[in-house]
């Protein structure tokens, strides 16, 4: 193995993020008693431009008034793009007045790694101006065909990144791709034509330490091929999924929550190779099946998210 190594910047439960347009305080309301992993206060494309500013201060509310860590959920605000006159308000109204509530900024339509920079110099001045009492983290849609060019580059900006989102709707619109439905599939592709991007974004995402998170599917009448979305993006190795609608949520847990005889398989890949280890041996056997090194790796990646489901049920009944 290579001698460089970077490893996972931060350990979220992320199965499922829940889009929830700022505009509306009583889908603000209901998302804190839903059973979303994540939550993502939305400032930029659910929002009409009009209600952008009063978008901005229902958000401030609901954290200020609403208990979220109680809860279980991760609080992320995705602020206006970089090329609009709304960005720099979104990142310093919210921060200065409830950043205490904020896990992380998610930065829409990142195409080069000046941009999320750019964004973590004025989170930094606001950290350090108001004393929050944490380190706010940032994430990046790749939803352009520049992001998407550079996204090895954007996944290696050092400092507050820890995750990129595959937008789809609009990595669709940039590229100028024929689509029946967002996220969905075109039936004149053989198979799926997002599947490029999503592994190009994923390989981009382990190589240096983030998570990978897959977008919206827009008709949310179809769980079906929602699940079907989920399943092939879980294949490539990404760990959670957007909802768009609450009856996606419980759709998203279930496709990426390790099944309880995968957990099994997996302690006991754990146990069978610390028995071999004790005598001597680098590989060892499991119902037929020879294990080494890489199936112990493979199996902590399903014991931290079992883990993390286990921690996240304790809190909320604690």
């Amino acid at each position: 193995m290579s001698y460089t190594l970077h490893p996972l910047k931060k350990q979220r439960l992320h199965r499922s993020e829940l889009a929830v347009p700022g505009s509306n305080p009583a889908m603000i309301e209901k998302a804190a008693d839903s059973a979303a992993d994540y939550i993502f206060f939305d400032l930029e494309d659910a929002v009409a431009p009009p209600d952008k500013i009063a978008a901005r201060a229902n958000i401030i509310e609901a954290l200020n008034e609403i208990d979220w860590k109680a809860r279980g959920k991760t609080i992320s605000i995705r602020i206006n793009g970089l090329d609009t006159h709304y960005m720099y308000r979104d990142v310093v109204e919210v921060l200065e007045q409830a950043g205490r509530h904020v896990d992380t900024i998610l930065v829409p339509k990142v195409g080069v790694p000046a941009d999320l920079y750019t964004v973590e110099t004025v989170v930094s001045q606001i950290e350090q101006a108001c004393a929050l009492p944490h380190r706010i983290g940032l994430e990046a849609l790749i939803e352009t065909a520049l992001g998407m060019a550079n996204v090895e580059a954007i996944a290696a900006t050092p400092g507050r990144l820890e995750a990129l989102h595959f937008g789809v709707a609009d990595y669709a619109a940039s590229n100028r791709a024929r689509t029946v439905v967002i996220g969905g599939l075109n039936p004149d592709y053989p198979g799926d034509q997002w599947h490029f991007a999503l592994s190009r974004m994923t390989v981009a995402c382990r190589a240096y330490g983030l998570r990978a998170i897959d977008g919206p599917f827009g008709d949310f009448s179809d769980p079906e091929a929602y699940v079907a979305s989920a399943r092939r993006a879980a294949a490539l190795g990404i760990e959670g999924k957007w909802a768009i609608h609450p009856s996606q949520i419980a759709l998203a847990n279930q496709v990426f929550s390790p099944p309880e005889d995968e957990v099994t398989r997996a302690r006991r890949i754990i146990a069978e190779l610390r028995t071999a280890e004790a005598q001597g041996k680098g590989a060892a056997s499991l119902d037929g099946k020879m294990i080494d090194a890489a199936s112990e790796r493979m199996a902590n990646n399903v014991i931290a998210v079992a883990d993390a489901i286990a921690a996240q049920h304790a809190s909320q009944h604690a």
